[in-house]
């Protein structure tokens, strides 16, 4: 190969490698777009998935707690009887104690609240207190159905968590199959009375999802509704 001829293919050997240089600018150009879309999208799915670590965390607790219920119930004592006392309240528990689902001689559940980060800020509830009582019930859940109203026999033992974020509480729904994004409206129900040893059980609620806005709730043993702008979840612990 002559001098020319080696000038000119050492000028191809150039072009190729400028154009293989360009090749991999663009390359790198894209993988950059993409990795960029990736995070921006990873921000909105960890929203969304912190969401949903939160909508069963919101399910396993109160369910842990059921649990306990049923274990004392299957060694003989009555639903009506059961104190929900507070580890500060203990002392107030009555019968050595063995009617207190929270202490270890009753049903040995772990008394907790709900995170604040499931709280809303202006649901009146934002250190995340669970309630429990029987002053209302579940239209169509369980073996008996006093239509629009509760009675004592027929009232169901119930979690209430009042003041949920309205986000939480549609994700609740949502994963539960309840139909409809938008909360059911009920009204009339008593999420307040707390259940211990002072309760006598009552008839101060209502019938979800008799007094509510739709048929969602009905027959469900969990689930989430909106009264007066707050949104509360609720589980059955003892359907009757």
């Amino acid at each position: 190969m002559n001098y020319i001829d080696n000038k000119m293919a050492r000028h191809g050997e150039k072009g190729n490698v400028l154009f293989l240089i360009l090749i991999a600018v663009a390359l790198f150009a894209a993988l950059s777009y993409a990795v960029t879309q990736s995070t921006r999208t990873g921000g909105g799915d960890t929203a969304g998935e912190t969401t949903l670590i939160s909508s069963a965390q919101l399910t396993q607790y109160p369910a842990s707690v059921r649990t306990a219920v049923v274990r004392m119930i299957l060694k003989g004592k009555d639903v009506t009887d059961l104190e929900f006392n507070p580890a500060s309240a203990f002392s107030s528990c009555t019968a050595s104690n063995s009617f207190c689902v929270f202490h270890p001689s009753g049903g040995g559940a772990t008394f907790a609240t709900a995170p604040t980060g499931m709280m809303a800020s202006t649901g009146g509830n934002t250190t995340g207190e669970w309630v429990y009582n029987m002053e209302n019930e579940i239209e169509l859940l369980g073996t008996t159905n006093n239509g629009t109203t509760v009675s004592v026999a027929t009232a169901d033992l119930i979690a209430f968590l009042p003041g949920i974020t309205q986000t939480l509480c549609n994700k609740v729904n949502s994963e539960l199959g309840i139909a409809g994004v938008t909360a059911p409206t009920e009204t009339g129900l008593d999420i307040s009375t707390y259940m211990d040893n002072t309760y006598t059980a009552g008839t101060n609620g209502s019938v979800i999802d008799a007094a509510g806005s739709s048929d969602a709730l009905v027959g469900q043993p969990f689930g989430c509704f909106v009264d007066t702008g707050v949104y509360t979840y609720f589980h059955v612990l003892v359907e009757r």
